[in-house]
């Protein structure tokens, strides 16, 4: 069986799903606050090697129905590409349902309509997408390379293409001072963008990243402590309404609290839950099980 250009990472709920390594690494690689492929350089591997590891992953897992293309940004490479690459998927697993990958919102808007529909037309139905704020000033902090506007227009462009997008937010992200300005810019994005699913993660700096964050970030960063990522996290769902009805989750690793349900209709459950934590009820995940 072939082995993986570690370290790999995939969302939550791809963990019981085939990875197939697309690329190396993350194309843009630059937001201050992620360290996940700072130790790799970014390579699309030929198409070649991927075939002969479909070929394998066929060979033991022949009825797999759900595929993630890794790493970073699968979706930076060119449409032709990525294909090639999702016919050869059809051709090795016939009961193939669902191909995803994470995306920059740069690689939706430079993909034409066509592409990204001629795209899911071949299985590739869901994008990862790491909104992490609506305020244009903490995107300009963190060096996201990204505007509330052109996620806007990145989200936007994916649905009428018939994609779905998971989109993630950080918690923590704007620190003590600029939390609510993080916050209420997120929640008027999601309340004009399209997405399908929502979760947010919290912020967890790695030792490698956190210098370059605090320098980057350009003033004294103050860090959310889990009762003030509560109030953010209450905010939010306090302020999000959101275009069409979203599937909500906070079960990232990196999480103080876990929560489930959809938005809106299960706002107020999600809020009293919440509330419950705040007051020293809920289930706190213990710092030692946290991690991104």
């Amino acid at each position: 069986m072939f082995s993986y250009d570690m370290p790999l990472y995939r969302p939550p709920s791809e963990g019981n799903n085939l990875i197939i390594q697309a690329t190396l690494g993350c194309h843009f690689n630059q937001c201050s606050f992620c360290s996940m492929y700072k130790g790799k350089q970014y390579q699309a591997r030929p198409l070649e090697q991927v075939f002969s590891e479909i070929d394998q992953a066929a060979g033991l897992w022949p009825d797999a129905q759900r595929v993630f293309l890794a790493d970073g940004d699968a979706l930076t490479l060119p449409a032709e590409h990525l294909l090639q690459l999702l016919e050869h998927l059809q051709k090795r697993f016939p009961r193939l349902a669902r191909v995803a990958c994470y995306a920059n919102p740069s690689d939706i808007l430079r993909k034409s309509g066509s592409e990204l529909a001629q795209l899911r037309e071949k299985r590739l139905t869901l994008l990862y997408v790491g909104i992490e704020s609506g305020s244009p000033v903490i995107l300009k902090k963190i060096r996201k390379g990204a505007s509330p506007r052109s996620i806007l227009a990145a989200l936007e462009k994916a649905q009428q293409a018939g994609l779905k997008v998971s989109a993630t937010v950080i918690l923590g992200l704007g620190g003590a001072h600029y939390w609510e300005q993080h916050i209420d810019g997120t929640a008027d994005l999601l309340g004009r963008a399209p997405v399908n699913y929502l979760s947010t993660l919290q912020l967890f700096l790695e030792p490698d990243a956190e210098r370059g964050f605090l320098e980057k970030f350009g003033e004294p960063f103050v860090t959310q402590d889990d009762h003030a990522i509560l109030l953010e996290q209450r905010r939010l769902l306090a302020g999000v309404n959101p275009p069409v009805p979203v599937i909500f989750r906070s079960n990232h690793a990196s999480n103080a609290l876990a929560l489930a349900g959809n938005l809106p209709r299960d706002r107020l459950k999600l809020l009293e839950t919440v509330d419950h934590a705040l007051q020293g009820n809920g289930r706190i995940r213990p710092d030692y099980l946290r991690r991104l």
